[in-house]
């Protein structure tokens, strides 16, 4: 678990204009809130910021004003539709040896046995319980000859030590789909598009 010092700054402004100034200057609003302390809202700097949110549940370690150290991870993340860029972060205050609930992001690996099957990932991420500062960046599953019909359960993942399922047991992670009826599907678009021309 990788963890990110970023100096960020107490902030006094609200409104849609002092967003805007504050995203003009390359820096992004966000607010950190947790442990029943009042939100705390914050400017934070663009480029560390995107670079840090790009591990995801990363934890981040606070330097606010110079003053205060605090760990959070993000919660929350807007960002433009268009360019892409960080409009504001939500940031969760968490102590060192607290669990969190926090989704990981699941990667299957291996091929599918022979046939022409899909895979299809009915979670992206696996919501699980872990201490914040040890949680893992992701969670990889074989999927090693799985035919048809076949499925991945939250319960058949190796979760790391000191990490528990925050699902049911028997919750739909990965399965495997029949790729035959889409061919017949579109054999049958085909024909159809034939028959139009003529």
């Amino acid at each position: 678990m990788s963890e990110v010092k970023i100096a960020a700054a107490t902030r006094t402004e609200f409104g849609k204009g002092a967003a805007r100034r504050i995203r003009r200057d390359s820096k992004v609003p966000g607010v950190l809130y947790g442990h029943g302390s009042d939100p705390l809202h914050l400017t934070l700097p663009g480029h560390e910021l995107l670079l840090a949110l790009r591990t995801p549940n990363v934890l981040i370690s606070l330097d606010i004003d110079g003053k205060t150290n605090e760990l959070a991870i993000p919660k929350s993340v807007q960002r433009d539709p268009i360019k892409g860029f960080l409009e504001h972060v939500d940031l969760l205050l968490v102590k060192r040896g607290e669990k969190v609930t926090v989704e990981i992001p699941v990667h299957a690996e291996g091929e599918l046995a022979p046939g022409g099957f899909l895979l299809e990932h009915v979670l992206n991420a696996l919501p699980v319980e872990a201490e914040a500062t040890h949680i893992p960046e992701a969670l990889t599953v074989s999927v090693e000859g799985l035919e048809g019909g076949a499925s991945v359960l939250a319960k058949d993942i190796t979760l790391p030590a000191g990490v528990t399922l925050a699902v049911e047991e028997d919750t739909v992670v990965l399965q495997v789909l029949q790729a035959q009826a889409e061919e017949a599907v579109e054999g049958e678009e085909t024909e159809g598009e034939e028959v139009a021309e003529a």
